[in-house]
């Protein structure tokens, strides 16, 4: 495929070689370049030929040696950039299929893309990928790689994915092995289905993959209250949510024993609904799958504790405050917590537990509240005498401007009778609750 360029950086390898914008990239070192994923693999070489077709038609061959570290320096067009792949699955758990009506559009793509896995930490099935495309991501040693699992058993794995091709998942992640790449796996649980005994085996084939397969999450099936037309699913309680914690720490403890990690981590909706305690940072290695919402607690109370060891000494006693934090129901108790930890003398700290009305009560994540839940539900009590309300910047999309329910940042704030804050993390919320901005704690 040729790719035309678009720029040239200045003082580049590609400019001191004499490309210029309007030339055409036809081939480097033989092998066409499909999209960034190949242009980036390619060009890292120290020895690059370059087929070109230049802007008056004629075509030429260069001969190109750099440090491996150094950049081209080109630019190239939208045929290079990377529109997502969508899905052809139909999981039976699917969150966007549970998605209410008359959303803004991009919520509803469901991207499976294994080139935005390897940038991004995406997560993909790999059942969207043929074996051209699958030889592709071998060659190009794409790793890591983040690989929905949720099952290693064929006929389960086509079962819940509403897929003929879904079942050949080992194969797959035995090839990716055999190449020396590596993947974090997520397993979304769902009762009844992937749980109690299927879901030990597939973590035992799992771990046989290791040190390939670098970790593995798994995370409760979300419900929606959109769920007419879908296989009817089972959420986890609070006695399910136990159990499951309890089944998996001896599998946990034998991994750090045999291959010296603890390979298998519950998301934190697990501890938050059977109540059980949320484990130290140290545990979680680093957070591999924080993005999955593995460690997000632990590593939230690490800032905290950071935040205050960071206090220099000598700081003049905080103003008395009144806060309201903005929470979602499984959070909550750690947030009353925290703040009964780290809330100066005289500051007072309500904890407004949202109910998630907008996607149904049994969505009870933060990061998933809308602006208008959370509106509806700051009454005049909650908010009476508050200096100011702290809201979760996962509450927002990434611009920081949108709620999922479309509802901009502007309209909150003027519909809100007291400021709001948009708290970054535990380090964040650390400065606030002294009415501090971000730039003093540095």
């Amino acid at each position: 495929m040729k790719q035309v360029i678009t720029g040239v950086a200045r003082g580049s390898v590609a400019q001191r070689h004499g490309l210029r914008t309007g030339d055409t990239l036809v081939t480097i070192n033989g092998e066409p370049v499909l999209d960034e994923i190949d242009y980036q693999a390619l060009s890292a070489q120290t020895k690059l030929t370059l087929s070109l077709e230049r802007a008056d038609g004629h075509m030429e061959t260069l001969t190109i040696r750099k440090e491996d570290w150094e950049p081209l320096g080109l630019r190239f067009g939208p045929g290079m950039a990377l529109s997502p792949r969508t899905c052809q699955n139909r999981c039976v758990f699917c969150f966007i299929d549970q998605m209410p009506p008359a959303m803004r559009e991009p919520l509803y793509v469901k991207d499976d893309d294994w080139r935005f896995s390897l940038m991004m930490g995406n997560f993909v099935t790999l059942t969207n990928v043929d074996d051209v495309e699958f030889e592709r991501i071998v060659k190009r040693k794409a790793s890591p790689l983040y690989v929905s699992v949720h099952t290693t058993d064929p006929a389960l794995r086509a079962r819940m994915m509403n897929n003929r091709f879904a079942g050949d998942i080992l194969a797959r992640l035995q090839r990716l092995m055999d190449a020396g790449i590596r993947f974090h796996c997520q397993i979304v649980c769902c009762p009844g289905l992937n749980d109690g005994e299927m879901l030990m085996k597939t973590l035992a084939d799992l771990r046989a993959l290791a040190p390939a397969a670098l970790s593995v999450a798994v995370v409760p099936v979300g419900l929606t209250r959109f769920r007419e037309e879908l296989t009817h699913l089972t959420p986890f309680d609070a006695q399910g949510a136990k159990e499951l914690l309890a089944m998996l720490v001896p599998f946990q403890a034998a991994c750090r024993a045999e291959i010296g990690t603890t390979f298998v981590f519950p998301s934190d909706e697990f501890y938050c609904l059977s109540g059980e305690p949320v484990p130290p940072a140290d545990w979680y290695e680093g957070f591999p799958q924080i993005e999955n919402g593995v460690g997000l607690l632990a590593k939230f109370a690490e800032e905290l504790a950071q935040a205050e060891a960071d206090e220099p000494e000598g700081v003049a006693p905080t103003p008395p405050h009144v806060w309201v934090l903005v929470t979602g129901v499984s959070a909550a108790p750690h947030m009353g917590r925290f703040a009964a930890r780290f809330t100066p003398p005289g500051t007072k700290v309500r904890v407004a537990a949202i109910r998630n009305c907008f996607f149904g009560e049994s969505v009870t994540v933060t990061g998933l509240l809308t602006g208008g839940d959370t509106l509806n539900q700051l009454t005049p009590e909650i908010l009476s005498g508050a200096d100011a309300v702290l809201i979760s910047r996962n509450m927002l999309r990434h611009e920081r401007d949108l709620f999922l329910d479309d509802m901009t940042f502007t309209e909150f704030t003027r519909r809100l009778p007291v400021p709001v804050r948009v708290v970054e993390d535990g380090y964040d919320l650390y400065l606030a609750l002294r009415g501090r901005a971000a730039e003093e704690g540095e």
